[in-house]
């Protein structure tokens, strides 16, 4: 299947996809049949290689520019899981000029020993950037390393909601998550 974008480098004069062209490319490039581990530990026999939107600059500009729609106000800095959260990030942050702070999933052992490099985090409200969204664990875990050292964490984004329970229980652990797109509504604009 052709892609909006195959066979055109000039991205700086792209076109703006609608939200539900959008939709139809990351599916186009992402979507995967066969038995894939997550990193929750559930088996799936479905999956999105985030990669592959991620890694297209003219994709990952539009996911930007729909993310910055959804950033709630009162944020003070973007906060990128390693690993796939940092290119979503950064281009979040080129779009809405907010500062960067990339999570490791480990503190460093050695020079800093930081479980976030880049702007400060203490006494800031930061929002957790992740890209794909299945159990939430890693944004529970990232949230309260976070915490630790002072940040507030009240929200995260992500690109796909896998619509797993990630949702509800980031909520049970004071974090309101919000979705560019469930796994839903990524089938149904395919399916069109």
């Amino acid at each position: 299947m052709q892609t909006l974008f195959e066979n055109n480098n000039d991205t700086k004069n792209m076109k703006k996809l609608t939200k539900n062209q959008l939709a139809k490319e990351i599916f186009s490039v992402s979507y995967l049949r066969g038995e894939f581990l997550l990193r929750s530990g559930l088996i799936s026999n479905e999956y999105f290689d985030k990669y592959q939107f991620e890694s297209r600059p003219e994709l990952l500009s539009e996911v930007a520019k729909y993310l910055a729609d959804i950033v709630p106000s009162g944020v003070d800095a973007l906060a990128a899981l390693e690993m796939g959260g940092i290119p979503i990030a950064t281009a979040l942050s080129f779009q809405t000029g907010l500062p960067l702070a990339l999570v490791r999933k480990k503190a460093k052992e050695h020079g800093t020993k930081k479980i976030a490099e880049g702007c400060d985090i203490k006494g800031k409200r930061l929002l957790i950037v992740e890209d794909v969204v299945t159990s939430g664990g890693q944004v529970i875990i990232s949230a309260n390393e976070l915490r630790k050292e002072g940040a507030s964490i009240e929200d995260a984004v992500c690109v796909i909601d896998r619509e797993a329970g990630g949702k509800e229980k980031l909520l049970d652990a004071g974090i309101k998550l919000h979705a560019l797109f469930t796994i839903t509504e990524l089938k149904t604009e395919h399916n069109k």
